[in-house]
C-alpha cells in the first residue's frame, strides 16, 4: 500500500495532468477557432481578388471605349471643319455673283469685276482647302465606330463646286455689267 505522501504526489500529478489536459483542450479549441477565422479571411481575400480582377477588366474596357469615342469625336470634328470650308466657299461664291447686281451703277465696272473675281476665286480656294483638310488630317486617330464619308465623294462634290465657281467667274468676266 502506498504511503500518504506518495498518494498525495500521485493525486497532485493527476490534478496537474488534468489541468494540462484542460489547457490543451482549450488551446485546441482556440487553434480550431483561429483556423476557421483564417479560412474565412482567405475566402474574403479570394472574393476581393476576383472583384479586383473584374474591376480591372472593366476599367480596361472603359478606357478602350473612351478611346473609341474620342476617335468618333475626331471624325465628327473633321466633318464639321469640312462643312465650314464648304459653307464659307458657298457664301463667297454667292457674294461674288451677287456683287454684280448689288454694285451695279454704284461703283465702276472694273471694281465690280475685280471684287466679284476675288470672291469667286476665294470660293474655289475654300472648296480645294475643304478637300485638302479632309483628306490630309495628319496623324490618324484610332479606328472609330462611325463610318467615314468616302474620299472620292469629297473630291467629286468639291470639284463640281469649283467648276461652278469657274463658270461664275467666266460669266462675271464676259457677261454684261452695265445692266440691260
Amino acid at each position: 500500500m502506498a504511503t500518504p505522501p506518495v498518494d498525495e504526489k500521485i493525486k497532485r500529478s493527476a490534478e496537474h495532468a488534468q489541468e494540462a489536459a484542460v489547457q490543451t483542450q482549450e488551446a485546441a479549441e482556440q487553434t480550431q477557432e483561429a483556423a476557421e477565422n483564417t479560412q474565412e479571411a482567405a475566402e474574403h481575400t479570394q472574393k476581393a481578388a476576383k472583384t479586383t480582377a473584374v474591376a480591372s477588366v472593366q476599367m480596361k474596357d472603359s478606357a478602350d471605349r473612351r478611346t473609341e469615342l474620342a476617335a468618333n469625336r475626331t471624325v465628327f470634328a473633321a466633318e464639321r471643319t469640312y462643312a465650314a470650308w464648304v459653307r464659307t466657299g458657298l457664301a463667297s461664291l454667292a457674294s461674288g455673283i451677287g456683287a454684280k447686281k448689288l454694285l451695279e451703277g454704284v461703283v465702276p465696272d472694273w471694281m465690280i469685276v475685280s471684287t466679284g473675281s476675288v470672291l469667286i476665286l476665294f470660293s474655289a480656294f475654300c472648296f480645294a482647302a475643304a478637300v485638302w483638310r479632309q483628306l490630309f488630317q495628319g496623324a490618324q486617330p484610332p479606328q472609330p465606330d462611325v463610318q467615314r464619308i468616302p474620299p472620292f465623294l469629297f473630291v467629286a462634290f468639291n470639284g463640281f463646286l469649283a467648276l461652278v465657281s469657274l463658270a461664275a467667274l467666266f460669266g462675271l468676266w464676259f457677261g454684261q455689267t452695265g445692266g440691260d
